[in-house]
């Protein structure tokens, strides 16, 4: 590649006109906090999405001394009102958004099929499907009508959106969902400059593997492969991406 035109790549890449803006939602523990964190490290100014303030300002407060401040904004991913002014938020205060990793999760009840509660399954659904829509169709609408156009949405996806495990229907089907979403929006993106791709995570230490009998690894693997996937000029894109511990049964039988 030549250096005129490394130039005119990077103009079209994150922070080519000023601040590199990234939005987190989950932001509060785990997978959230983790790539926050990274993305904050790296020169990245972030906004913290979540239900509970205090785990905002949790994660705002292990930013390094050398991040941009990040900025807590309490928010219910399920209530489109209070979504719209998240990003009504991030435009005033910004004017613009970079990324966003929509990551917002529960796993839900563990239990058979017959068993799953309508209301429980309508939770795991609000929150990770509907949520997940929520937020991309913000960020959409903000990538399209930002000038420059552009950005790039991360989807958390799941290994459960390949492969699920017993007993979580309700979380095995969002996460499948999640991956329509994903092709949708990367499809529906190119237009506007909007690249969109997904992460598949396995076992990363967080609060919701904790009790799982398999291998793990460490979270903070899961935030440099975001970073990866978000620091690409918007002439690149991973559509799909899996990180796993390296020995969790998901390959094949052992």
């Amino acid at each position: 590649m030549t250096t005129d035109t490394r130039a005119a790549k990077e103009t079209t890449g994150p922070g080519a006109h000023g601040p590199r803006i990234a939005l987190v939602t989950g932001a509060g523990s785990g997978v959230g906090r983790s790539v926050a964190l990274t993305l904050g490290d790296a020169g990245w100014t972030v906004v913290l999405a979540g239900r509970r303030p205090g785990p905002l300002e949790a994660t705002a407060g292990l930013m390094g001394g050398g991040a941009p401040p990040a900025w807590p904004v309490p928010t219910d991913v399920t209530d489109p009102a209070a979504v719209d002014a998240l990003f009504a938020a991030v435009r005033d205060r910004y004017g613009r958004l970079d990324l966003l990793f929509n990551n917002a999760g529960v796993f839900g009840p563990q239990c058979p099929v017959t068993e799953l509660d309508l209301a429980d399954w309508r939770r795991v659904v609000d929150v990770n499907l509907t949520g997940a829509f929520l937020c991309a169709q913000g960020a959409f609408r903000q990538m399209r009508e930002q000038r420059p156009q552009g950005g790039r949405i991360i989807n958390n996806g799941s290994l459960s959106a390949h492969t699920p495990r017993p007993d979580a229907t309700a979380y095995t089907a969002t996460k499948h969902a999640v991956t329509g979403l994903t092709k949708s929006l990367s499809l529906d993106g190119r237009a506007h400059g909007i690249a969109c791709g997904q992460i598949d995570i396995g076992n990363a230490v967080t609060e919701m593997t904790e009790r799982l009998p398999e291998p793990t690894m460490d979270v903070a693997d899961v935030g440099r492969t975001v970073l990866h996937m978000a620091e690409l000029p918007l002439e690149a894109n991973i559509p799909f991406v899996t990180v796993m511990a390296t020995a969790m049964p998901f390959a094949g039988r052992g």
